[in-house]
């Protein structure tokens, strides 16, 4: 992992790297967040300038703090194809600490690229911020995001279960949590 002169944190892996975010990269984001397979556990769809002012809002995190939400490209074309990361938990939610998240393109699914950002993010979080914990939060539906986080060795309890109330009434409301503590993932990396 190495610090660009901007302080942010970049993170290779053998398939992708995790980075700052591009100018270049606004087409294929705006793109996929206005793509309703991608954005199903979302609210709605995003203009292309939201798609801009969340690049900016991720950009302008990663550039003052040195971590956040990544722009993801495959290491051996340079193709950008969505985002992983880590950020605080918004101050809204009912569970607090630090979540990792990820959103990828739909042509990029299914060839292990969630995982294997996800398991750096994860490596980054308890390694460099040495962070004791790290959660995941996703729509009780999106059964996609929750096979990963159990790939990732995160658990589920019921108990912190809760209702978004930050999206309409409907089945998206629902919020589902994970954690990992740093001593678990230590130990399944033995």
């Amino acid at each position: 992992m190495t610090a660009p002169e901007d302080a942010t944190a970049e993170l290779t892996t053998e398939r992708l790297r995790l980075r700052q975010w591009l100018p270049g990269d606004l087409d294929a984001w705006a793109a996929m967040n206005a793509d309703p397979r991608v954005r199903e556990f979302w609210p709605d769809l995003l203009s292309r300038e939201q798609a801009a002012a969340s690049m900016e809002s991720f950009r302008g995190d990663l550039a003052a703090r040195g971590w956040g939400w990544w722009a993801v490209e495959v290491v051996a074309t340079g193709e950008f194809i969505g985002m992983a990361g880590l950020d605080p938990v918004d101050e809204e939610a009912p569970v607090g600490g630090v979540e990792a998240g990820w959103r990828l393109a739909r042509s990029a699914w299914g060839r292990g690229y969630a995982t294997e950002a996800a398991q750096a993010v994860l490596a980054y979080g308890f390694e460099v911020l040495e962070l004791p914990e790290i959660l995941a939060i996703a729509v009780a539906g999106n059964e996609r995001s929750r096979a990963l986080m159990r790939r990732l060795g995160m658990v589920h309890d019921p108990a912190e279960d809760f209702q978004d109330l930050s999206v309409p009434p409907g089945p998206l409301r629902h919020s589902v949590v994970y954690r990992l503590s740093a001593d678990t993932f230590r130990r399944g990396r033995d």
